[in-house]
């Protein structure tokens, strides 16, 4: 009997691996159109509406490329109690997401963003959010869920999805992280700049490149690997954190553990939108934690899912069967 290929070995242990979710979900919504004409009232483009639809965004994305890859989603976040949050409920029912551990803030309204399209690139996008920190009522009932989901399903990993928009306070963050080492689960985190040194002892720190600049005020280079080296030391020194793994957009990944450190390059793309992208590419990294897969092939499997997206228009999920496809032919095992 032909022996499995070991990228297919690790796909289907990602079928029964369960992750956690924790961060701010939002309702991404899409207005496609095209574009003939200059408005008569102002130098801006006419767009005639010809679609309109709404997707699963922010945590709620990463939870939607966690299910795209066979894993199992479980997802705690706050939304409002409106009309978008009913939709982001029913969108997540329709996926087959528990959204069970949504909790609703009759004083928040659901993060909205409403991206305009046209010829398949984004003209425009609309927020509509709240950005204060949740509650300390909030926070306790954030914390009661997540630990009995861990309690309960016993997740092989958790990820912290950041988006600055008020869930992810340092109480919440502190809390649940000890949670985690109490239980031996390895945490990964996808930062935002406001709590972006309270994530300390997790076991994957991913920050983009103009989070590191911001946060640790030095210059770093996405093509000079020992200035990204002193970043991710002096991140570490703030955070004793495992691996960090700073994203460089068109550059690639740099990723650095406690010995090594080794940049992935991205791979050329028609790069159609990105947003999404840092969702898929910590989905992807945090499912082979929880498969304790080796290091390496975490970043050049996350750095290559994270391209592929970038394909399309909009916040898409990883297509499991390209990725594994593309990932033979790069022989990346």
């Amino acid at each position: 009997m032909k022996e499995a290929h070991p990228l297919q070995t690790l796909f289907d242990a990602f079928r029964h691996l369960k992750v956690l979710v924790v961060g701010d979900v939002m309702l991404d919504n899409y207005i496609h159109g095209e574009v003939d004409r200059i408005s008569p009232e102002a130098p801006v483009p006419v767009i005639l509406v010809n679609k309109r639809e709404s997707r699963p965004g922010g945590a709620a994305n990463v939870a939607m490329n966690i299910r795209a890859m066979g894993a199992t989603p479980l997802l705690v976040s706050v939304i409002g109690d409106d009309r978008d949050g009913e939709s982001l409920m029913n969108l997540l029912e329709e996926e087959k997401i528990d959204a069970t551990g949504l909790l609703k803030d009759p004083d928040r309204h659901t993060t909205n963003k409403t991206r305009i399209i046209a010829k398949g690139h984004q003209m425009l996008r609309l927020d509509l959010e709240k950005q204060a920190d949740i509650s300390e009522e909030l926070e306790s009932l954030v914390i009661e869920r997540a630990k009995s989901l861990l309690d309960e399903d016993k997740p092989d990993v958790l990820i912290f999805q950041d988006y600055n928009k008020g869930l992810l306070t340092e109480r919440v963050i502190r809390s649940i992280t000890m949670l985690c080492l109490e239980r031996n689960i390895p945490i990964a985190v996808d930062p935002k700049k406001k709590n972006f040194f309270a994530y300390q002892m997790c076991t994957l720190f991913k920050p983009n490149l103009r989070e590191i600049r911001e946060s640790l005020l030095i210059d770093v280079q996405p093509g000079d690997p020992e200035s990204l080296a002193m970043a991710a030391s002096a991140l570490h020194d703030r955070l004793h954190n495992g691996i960090t793994m700073i994203t460089l957009a068109d550059k690639g990944v740099f990723v650095r553990t406690s010995r090594e450190s080794m940049t992935r390059e991205a791979h050329v793309r028609n790069v159609a939108d990105v947003s999404g992208a840092g969702d898929t590419v910590i989905s992807v990294a945090s499912l082979c934690l929880g498969a304790k897969s080796d290091w390496k092939l975490m970043a050049a499997l996350s750095n290559l899912a994270g391209g592929i997206v970038c394909e399309y228009p909009g916040v898409v999920q990883i297509d499991p069967k390209r990725l594994l496809k593309e990932a033979k032919e790069l022989d990346l095992s």
